[in-house]
């Protein structure tokens, strides 16, 4: 993950294709060729090929589709202060810095992919491996404390209160960390050119790698970058998503209707206070607000679930290929430089279309997202009528938060009522 300019990743699979090449760029320059050795560069190695094409229309759309979704989750989130919980808090972060790379480091990692050439000099060739590297550590740390968050919501929900502000305070904990574990990264990446004998006469064949000095350091830092970055995380969110889902399809939460009723019987004997209708409907308030929560909860776990897994999997093949070249060094002799540079290629590809994936799947299985992104994209040709019929929704959704935050209070006062008299 830390080789995000695509030919940073590839060098050693192409440098001995260049070098092989090496002795017809002599040949052409000994005679002063120029304008044919430029034009056999561009031929060669300049000009998309049919799957660069492909491609390149990946990466638009892409672009397009990150940067309008997610700037769409920031707004849903920032217009309507009843979707400003906790999770949420953590969602827009992702966001934030998934428009982040998509704005900086896509476009060039897409140049690097096509002309296997870095062109923005030295300073960018440390900035945007960083950012890179940066978006990867904030979007791994912020998937670790939603799953903590809802962790301790729903399996321990008497251990810790998660708040907004807690939230916001871990959030930018979660920036702070990143930056500085990922100055390394900033510090090893320089320039050089592939064939030295071409850098007066052209930028091309310049490349933004990794110095590292001994070879022991780059396998040291890609061993722990792919375990604090990728390994580790998943291994502690994959478990914790487990419990979640036992606790929310298996087990009965703690303050659950199974515990209130068990203590029912007893509740209505012992408390002649409360008349038989009034108890008949604190109960049945009671159980539909369950319902309505432990069905809100599972929404949010799948749509949770499904952002891991898209982010393991669109983060696993460049992981893989990562440790394979950093640590094993194993494309250092590879004879197959077109399939090792695919695959490279398609790797880069896949981190920014996790970006562009995550606001999809909050629109198919968040209905506030999916309700929020119709309005955005919805024509106000009706006026006056539409703000009257938003406003009729608002204090309507209004109400019924009301009506279910009243319900569930009901059954917390009827569960301390409960524990008292039993």
């Amino acid at each position: 993950m830390s080789g995000i300019t695509g030919n940073m990743d590839c060098e050693d699979c192409i440098s001995s294709a260049y070098v092989a090449n090496s002795t017809e760029f002599h040949l052409h320059s000994t005679v002063d060729e120029d304008d044919e050795l430029l034009r056999y560069i561009w031929r060669e190695y300049l000009h998309p090929k049919q799957y660069e094409w492909v491609l390149i229309v990946a990466y638009i759309v892409v672009f397009f589709v990150s940067l309008i979704g997610n700037s769409l989750v920031c707004f849903a989130v920032w217009k309507n202060r009843h979707m400003r919980t906790v999770t949420n808090y953590f969602i827009v972060n992702l966001s934030f810095a998934d428009v982040l790379v998509t704005i900086i480091c896509l476009p060039a990692s897409l140049v690097v992919d096509i002309t296997e050439t870095w062109f923005f000099g030295n300073t960018l060739c440390k900035v945007v491996p960083y950012l890179q590297t940066i978006s990867v550590s904030v979007s791994v740390l912020t998937l670790s404390c939603i799953a903590q968050d809802r962790w301790y919501a729903i399996c321990h929900p008497l251990m810790f209160k998660s708040t907004a502000k807690r939230a916001r305070k871990s959030i930018v904990v979660i920036w702070v960390v990143s930056c500085i574990i990922m100055i390394p990264q900033a510090i090893v990446m320089e320039c050089s050119s592939l064939l030295p004998e071409l850098t007066n006469k052209t930028t091309l064949f310049t490349v933004c790698d990794e110095h590292w000095g001994a070879e022991i350091y780059p396998k040291v830092y890609h061993t722990c970058f792919f375990i604090v970055t990728y390994f580790a995380p998943l291994c502690l969110m994959v478990l914790a998503y487990i419990q979640i889902c036992h606790k929310l399809w298996c087990q009965q939460i703690p303050g659950s209707t199974s515990v209130l009723q068990r203590k029912w019987r007893p509740m209505q004997c012992s408390a002649p206070s409360l008349g038989r209708g009034e108890s008949v409907r604190v109960r049945t308030s009671t159980v539909c607000a369950e319902i309505k929560q432990v069905r809100a909860r599972r929404k949010t776990a799948r749509m949770l679930i499904v952002v891991l897994f898209v982010f393991a999997l669109c983060y696993l093949p460049i992981s893989v290929l990562n440790v394979m070249k950093r640590v094993f060094g194993t494309f250092k002799n590879t004879n197959d430089r077109e399939t090792v540079y695919a695959w490279f290629t398609f790797s880069h590809w896949l981190i920014y279309a996790n970006s562009a994936a995550n606001p999809i799947i909050y629109n198919f299985l968040s209905g506030k997202f999916r309700g929020e992104f119709k309005a955005a994209f919805s024509c106000h040709c009706h006026g006056q009528g539409q703000n009257r019929t938003q406003g009729i929704r608002t204090r309507t959704s209004t109400d019924s938060r009301k009506s279910l935050s009243t319900q569930v209070n009901n059954m917390d006062n009827v569960s301390r009522i409960s524990d008292q008299i039993v």
